[in-house]
């Protein structure tokens, strides 16, 4: 990890994440709750016994999770990965999910969740008292 890296995002033991187990963390936020994908990180660190969970895979991850929750729901299936709840960090909606920002706001708000706009970007207003402890 160069310098720049570990800046950002700390030094130590990386644990590479499969995506199963990014999807698995995903689908355990309950209807109005919320979590980042900083949290799923630490949550995947703490179950490998490393420093921090890879925050590329782990983005990556849940994006596939969110489009493979997508092509479920295509296919007629009712409970899905709840992709909306994951937040990137500082409440901020991910606008890479399915459908794009409005997809995303929409499935948040019938949660009862109010998005704002913070400059281009959009988030999940007091965030923070929705956050789940998993």
């Amino acid at each position: 990890m160069n310098e720049k890296q570990a800046k950002r995002w700390g030094k130590g033991t990386l644990a590479i994440p499969a995506p199963k187990e990014v999807d698995e963390i995903m689908k355990r936020v309950p209807k109005g709750k919320l979590i980042t994908i900083n949290m799923i990180r630490e949550k995947i660190a703490k179950n490998h016994n490393a420093t921090m969970g890879c925050p590329i895979c782990t983005g990556i991850f849940s994006c596939i999770a969110a489009r493979a929750a997508e092509e479920e729901r295509a296919e007629g299936k009712k409970t899905i990965t709840p992709y909306w709840r994951t937040l990137k960090s500082g409440g901020e909606l991910n606008e890479k999910y399915p459908g794009g920002i409005n997809a995303v706001k929409k499935h948040l708000k019938a949660e009862r969740h109010r998005v704002m706009p913070k400059g281009k970007k959009f988030v999940v207003q007091d965030y923070g008292k929705s956050l789940v402890v998993l």
